[in-house]
């Protein structure tokens, strides 16, 4: 299992860390764009309504276009050109987005940002799940999220620095983040001509690597993927949004609002490690490491969401945690449960989930934030203890590791 694939110029763990850079790169770019996305379309003369459509749209394209973007890629095997113009067009967009000079092109812009996501997601998730094959899933994926993260914490306090310095200027905040996008392309392009095929680090995906017959038989999903669907639709109805956190923050005059990126950025600290500890984890005791995603999603409210500063700061980092097994283990456990011919298929439905039930988590942790904290936890508490219940059921279905 350790030893270099015949075909590959690079061994796994390069590969991983190389497209983990690339990430990094365009971390920086897109989350510090979206990091002022409401005050530039203000800027504009855009409404509170007009931005929370628009956010809303891109964030709905982000995940829902998947549900085309994944069959797609597993339909051509196009698995390096969909991840390339996906980038591109993220790479492209956020530069423009500083030189728009009218609301609508900035709304089609951010909105193209987020399609840009859209097409490479599936595409990107599937080549890196051929070299985590040789390295563990769960180790692979995790260090993959924490360089993201390193991006996710460097782009915004980038944009913010150049706004300091410019007097509130948005086209060079946003001109800067040109040169990550720049940097992330030339080392992507590099990446595709070293490794032409990451199936290869996967022998049981290399009969896919090919484009396949219109009248070739195409594999079910296991029945076992949607019950994993379930378990990670539940824990993530019950999930409270950084949104809602950041208001209790400021409403309880906890924090003044330009302290509340301060948290944020520790939030995406404790992302990354949480990623890996739990990557690690899961190499080693397979789904059961899962079980840590709705303790930490109980916790979340039960701390955050009161009036002592240090427990609702405790709560944010607890809150960024989890939020770095859900973009890091769960990602690694959809290719380990379907085959490589339906993964980038599978990684679009499983989005398409996510967003459905992230949205549903969103707006129901806020309307009871509204009646009842009490409540809130009470309901919180209780649907993760659901998804537990669904996490046993997935462990029985799935073969000892």
């Amino acid at each position: 299992m350790s030893a270099r694939p015949r075909t590959a110029a690079l061994s796994p763990w390069r590969f991983i860390v190389v497209f983990g850079v690339v990430s990094l790169l365009m971390d920086v770019v897109y989350e510090g764009a979206r990091s002022i996305t409401g005050p530039l379309l203000a800027s504009l003369g855009a409404s509170a309504a007009v931005v929370g459509v628009v956010t809303g749209a891109g964030e709905a394209a982000a995940l829902g276009l998947r549900l085309v973007s994944g069959p797609l890629a597993d339909r051509t095997r196009r698995f390096w050109a969909l991840t390339i113009a996906g980038y591109a067009l993220t790479a492209v967009s956020v530069p423009l987005l500083g030189l728009a000079g009218v609301l609508w092109a900035a709304c089609v812009l951010v909105v193209a940002e987020r399609v840009g996501k859209a097409v490479r997601s599936p595409a990107k998730d599937t080549l890196l799940s051929h070299a985590t094959a040789t390295t563990g899933r769960g180790r692979g994926f995790a260090v993959h999220e924490a360089l993201d993260q390193i991006g996710a914490f460097v782009g915004p306090l980038t944009v913010a620095g150049v706004l300091a310095a410019t007097a509130g200027d948005y086209t060079p905040a946003l001109g800067v983040l040109a040169v990550p996008g720049v940097a992330a392309m030339a080392i992507l392009l590099w990446l595709r001509a070293r490794v032409p095929a990451p199936a290869d680090y996967e022998p049981a995906a290399r009969e896919d690597a090919a484009p396949q017959g219109r009248d070739a038989a195409v594999p079910a999903l296991p029945r076992t993927f949607f019950v994993y669907a379930a378990f990670t639709a539940v824990t993530m109805t019950g999930f409270a949004t950084f949104g809602v956190l950041s208001f209790h923050l400021v409403q309880r005059h906890l924090l003044p609002a330009d302290l509340v990126p301060v948290v944020y950025a520790g939030a995406m600290a404790a992302d990354a490690v949480s990623a890996l500890a739990n990557g690690w984890l899961y190499d080693r005791v397979g789904p059961r490491a899962l079980a840590v995603l709705p303790v930490l999603s109980a916790a979340v409210p039960v701390l955050a969401f009161t009036r002592s500063l240090t427990l609702a700061v405790v709560g944010s980092l607890v809150w960024g945690a989890a939020v770095g097994i859900q973009e890091s283990t769960l990602r690694a456990v959809v290719a380990d449960l379907v085959p490589s011919r339906r993964r980038a298929t599978a990684y679009g439905i499983f989005a398409g989930v996510l967003g459905v039930a992230a949205l549903a988590g969103g707006a129901l942790t806020g309307a009871l934030y509204d009646q009842s904290v009490t409540l809130l936890v009470a309901v919180v508490v209780a649907v993760q203890a659901a998804a537990l219940v669904l996490l046993a059921v997935l462990r029985g279905r799935t073969a000892p590791r």
